[in-house]
């Protein structure tokens, strides 16, 4: 296969998991699945969770499906969790988590050198990633959390919450006020002419870890909307597309959808964007499903609402520093080390699989 990019993977996933679903076999959560001729994760899902978002599925099975980019291959073994995350039915959703986290108190050095802590700055309701009412702050804050004591990494650190992204990426960074912003998704950089002043802005600025998350970013229009129907991403010209300010729209860019092919519209908050939809003033919402699936609950709106199955891009997301931060670099590499224990492990996983099941529950409260 040629050398691409993870963004150029997870784009040509997108194509084969939002296929239009055909029906899958059956099968129970809690097991092991086969894949058949036709399966498309929407559909598996749809067959184990009465739900074609798949999001759970992928996460895994991450490095099965990354492997495979333009198709499900028939016989290929998919774990599908429980339905509160757990990989089976006899683990606790949090054992690798507990186990990595004792590990790492005993390998504690007694005494260490001094070191400056690493300052991390967030924000606040993004759930389930950033959110102060969350279980570490969300599961993007407890990522980094953790990373800093994985890896041979036992670095101090403070977490600060600043409620306006854009100052993240204007101000704050540039200036080393902080170091690591929690958590930006990140530019095809391979394809810089394809991207707007923001794309390029994020690709020249700011360095960036390795992924902390991947997801699907889906189209979500009304239910009796033209654009419903859509099945390439030339079908959206014309159309205003709504992504909250400071969430960039680059994966669309390099599919083609720049202005001013489409107009973009950029309000402050991803609820804005959902009742924006619901009035008619913008045509597409596109944004991960977690987010979507909660504005459009709170609006007591999920009938008057279709997720578009066949199209949909893919986003990896993020910790950033500036590059005007001599250090940098450096934190990222401590952070890189941290992420990559954590994904051999096991512990990345459940660190995923709590805070979606936290979210959820909290859904149902």
């Amino acid at each position: 296969m040629p050398k691409t990019s993870l963004s150029q993977h997870l784009t040509g996933i997108a194509l084969a998991l939002f296929a239009f679903p055909l029906a899958a076999a059956a099968q129970d959560a809690c097991t092991t699945y086969t894949v058949t001729e036709g399966d498309s994760l929407g559909s598996i899902a749809q067959a184990a969770y009465g739900s074609y978002d798949y999001q759970m599925i992928f996460n895994a099975n991450r490095d099965a499906l990354a492997a495979n980019p333009n198709s499900l291959p028939v016989g290929l073994q998919l774990v599908l969790p429980c339905e509160d995350g757990r990989l089976s039915a006899d683990q606790a959703l949090t054992d690798v988590i507990d186990a990595e986290t004792a590990k790492a108190e005993a390998e504690a050095p007694a005494d260490q050198e001094y070191q400056p802590a690493i300052k991390f700055v967030t924000s606040n309701d993004w759930m389930p990633f950033t959110d102060e009412s969350l279980t570490d702050g969300g599961i993007f804050v407890r990522m980094a959390k953790t990373a800093m004591q994985r890896g041979g990494n036992h670095r101090d650190y403070k977490i600060s919450w600043v409620n306006d992204w854009m100052s993240h990426i204007d101000v704050l960074l540039p200036s080393n006020a902080f170091d690591i912003s929690i958590a930006w998704e990140s530019s095809d950089c391979t394809k810089l002419d394809a991207l707007g002043e923001f794309g390029q802005k994020m690709c020249t600025e700011f360095d960036y870890s390795l992924p902390i998350y991947e997801t699907a970013y889906a189209f979500n229009t009304l239910v009796d909307s033209k654009y419903a129907e859509a099945r390439d991403f030339a079908d959206y010209a014309g159309a205003k597309i709504c992504r909250p300010e400071a969430w960039p729209v680059s994966d669309l860019e390099v599919q083609g959808l720049a202005e001013p092919l489409v107009t973009f519209v950029h309000p402050k908050t991803t609820l804005e964007c959902a009742e924006m939809l619901l009035k008619g003033e913008v045509d597409l919402y596109s944004i991960e499903s977690e987010t979507a699936t909660e504005n459009f609950k709170d609006l007591k709106a999920e009938d008057l609402v279709v997720v578009n199955p066949a199209l949909a891009t893919f986003i990896s997301y993020h910790f950033i520093s500036s590059k005007k931060n001599p250090h940098g670099r450096e934190y990222l590499d401590l952070l890189d080390a941290g992420i990559a224990e954590m994904r051999e492990s096991g512990e990345w996983y459940d660190i995923v699989a709590s805070g979606l099941d936290e979210f959820n529950n909290l859904k149902q409260e």
